[in-house]
């Protein structure tokens, strides 16, 4: 499997972009690298304070799904507002572009036939922007990508790079607004000097899921080269095999040991997404989570936390993922042993 650490950049964080354009040539799939990277509360322009900031966000979207879980986790639901955009991106004859975030709460699911009653419209600007490149070109950005956290008094983006706001907000929970006291709400990457071993740990697993699992993912889905989509087929199980075998050992609670950090939150998107999206959209049908008993049982022990469940929707998962298919149509199971996400409230389901 992949190294994280024989790269120069963090690669827990983003992908290097070496011959990024001969690698999409050949088809590999490539992850740009977010431009918006102020931190709040070390930012003078952008001091921690409640009910100040904004998430802009599709459930469908893995990336999206880290913040918002976070956001959930650490209470700061009623402090920092959301807004969602429809999991499917604008078509072709959009008058703008195609294939572009749009907050529209009106637009149809296939899936459905409905409205989907999460999505909203842009409540943050003061612009009423219906798409996400609106937001950018506002600050002469060329970006389109969600998450963003904003600002609303400002009216400026703070940052758009995933795993750094989940650590801002981690960071600066108590300053933002969160419901939960210091001690009552889970510290997801703790920073004091007696916890640098547990950081090195998260660290290190970071970089490890990010490559062959959170990215790995999209690398088999969106690649259109075979060895490509093989080598990242044998990484992701090779690490989902890796990680049960962590978890079996000593039978521990979470990645880490007996508390929930950082790491089992950027694991999570990806595991939730797995046997009802990824197993068939993206080539991942080596095993389902539930061939993996401890595995299974972490997914479900995760999902039963405050605030988890709430985070997401698989019903935006699967209309976002296979709406981008060649043919539009959104597969209605997997119904065995029941339906998603229901399945998670049964760790007993692997025995």
């Amino acid at each position: 499997m992949s190294d994280h650490k024989k790269s120069s950049i963090n690669t827990s964080v983003e992908e290097t972009q070496t011959n990024a354009a001969y690698r999409r040539a050949k088809g590999e799939f490539v992850r740009g690298v977010s431009g918006f990277r102020s931190v709040l509360g070390e930012d003078p322009n952008f001091p921690a304070e409640p009910n100040r900031y904004h998430l802009f966000a599709a459930l469908n979207c893995p990336w999206c799904h880290r913040v918002t879980l976070a956001r959930n986790i650490l209470g700061l639901q009623d402090s920092i507002s959301l807004d969602v955009a429809f999991p499917n991106r604008t078509t072709d004859d959009d008058p703008i572009a195609a294939s572009l975030w749009e907050f529209n709460p009106q637009r149809i699911a296939t899936l459905t036939g409905a409205a989907l009653l999460e999505c909203t419209s842009d409540t943050a600007t003061g612009k009423q922007f219906r798409l996400v490149k609106q937001i950018y070109e506002a600050e002469g950005s060329e970006e389109v990508s969600v998450p963003i956290l904003y600002d609303k008094k400002s009216k400026r983006i703070v940052a758009n790079e995933s795993a750094e706001i989940i650590r801002m907000l981690n960071r600066q929970a108590s300053a933002l607004g969160s419901v939960y006291s210091d001690q009552d709400r889970p510290d997801l990457y703790p920073e004091s000097d007696d916890n640098r071993q547990l950081r090195e740990d998260i660290d290190t697993l970071n970089g490890q899921i990010y490559i062959n699992i959170n990215n790995g993912a999209y690398k088999a889905g969106f690649s259109s080269d075979q060895k490509v989509y093989a080598t990242a087929f044998d990484n992701y199980f090779g690490m989902l095999g890796e990680l049960e075998k962590s978890l079996a050992a000593d039978n521990r609670n979470f990645l880490t040991g007996d508390a929930f950090t950082e790491a089992d939150l950027r694991l999570f998107p990806t595991l939730y997404r797995h046997d009802p999206v990824y197993y068939v959209r993206m080539k991942l049908n080596g095993a389902k989570i539930l061939d993996f008993p401890h595995l299974w049982r972490w997914l479900c022990r995760v999902y039963a936390l405050p605030g988890v469940a709430s985070s997401n929707s698989l019903v935006h998962c699967r209309q976002g993922y296979f709406g981008r298919s060649w043919n539009n149509v959104v597969p209605l199971g997997p119904l065995q042993p029941m339906t998603y996400p229901e399945a998670y409230e049964h760790p007993e389901l692997v025995g």
